[in-house]
């Protein structure tokens, strides 16, 4: 090997060198960033000492009789209903665009149920409250101007019948007619049953909006009523083009 191989050898093995260290100070460059984020993340969760962190966890975390922790439990059940009825009319009717609408019903509402379901197990409180009625957490409640108990089944309590626990919720028998409808007249059925519910869910995210306090909570709240109340148009305007409408409201 001459001079100048060697020379050429060396140079590459200095630049591959040079490579690994412009490497591994780029990678350590990011684990620290990494490390001083979640540094400051922690000093900001603590605050300034022991008794500050501790103040600050018992105002963040609601209790289990909360308007939070009702309307996380509520709407968690309430959207599991919608997501059954969403997979009901899948199974029903051939057609692509109540398919694709009630496909999207049942994506969010899972999505929006697991954020309910997870803060719950984040505050550690249940998913079941033994002896509170549905819809409790908002008795006495006004939000938006409204007097909640001038308004069907918000007024502190709803009275469960034939597996309807909360207003919307469709029933047992409602639910089989569904199952053993088909073609338009399921998509009607839906359409008409999935405005119901969308309209006890308006009302309670409304309650959410007003009487919760983890702000989170309160922006989800908040876009369940925008994205319930452009569903409902929507439903509106299918139920037309198939010769029907939305149900008149029941008033107890």
């Amino acid at each position: 090997m001459d001079t100048t191989e060697v020379t050429e050898v060396g140079q590459d093995a200095d630049s591959a060198r040079r490579t690994r260290r412009v490497r591994w100070t780029a990678g350590s460059a990011v684990a620290l960033a990494l490390l001083f984020a979640g540094a400051a993340t922690v000093a900001s969760a603590r605050g300034d000492g022991a008794d500050h962190h501790a103040a600050a966890s018992a105002a963040q975390v609601p209790g289990t009789d909360s308007a939070d922790a009702g309307f996380a439990r509520d709407m968690a059940v309430h959207h599991q209903q919608a997501v059954e009825m969403s997979f009901i009319v899948r199974d029903r009717t051939d057609d692509e665009d109540v398919r694709r609408f009630a496909y999207d019903i049942a994506n969010t509402q899972a999505n929006q149920r697991g954020m309910l379901l997870g803060w719950l197990d984040l505050w550690e409180l249940p998913k079941a409250a033994a002896g509170q009625e549905p819809m409790a957490w908002m008795a006495g409640g006004h939000h938006a101007g409204h007097d909640m108990a001038g308004m069907p089944g918000m007024d502190g309590g709803y009275e469960a019948h034939d597996g309807s626990l909360m207003p919307g919720m469709a029933t047992r028998t409602e639910l089989g007619q569904l199952r053993r409808a088909g073609g338009k007249q399921a998509e009607i059925l839906y359409l008409q049953l999935m405005t119901d519910h969308h309209r006890g869910g308006v009302d309670m995210a409304r309650g959410c909006a007003d009487l919760c306090s983890v702000k989170a909570e309160k922006r989800l709240a908040r876009g369940m009523v925008e994205g319930q109340q452009s569903e409902l148009q929507a439903m509106a305007a299918m139920l037309s083009e198939r010769g029907a409408a939305p149900r008149p409201v029941k008033v107890p």
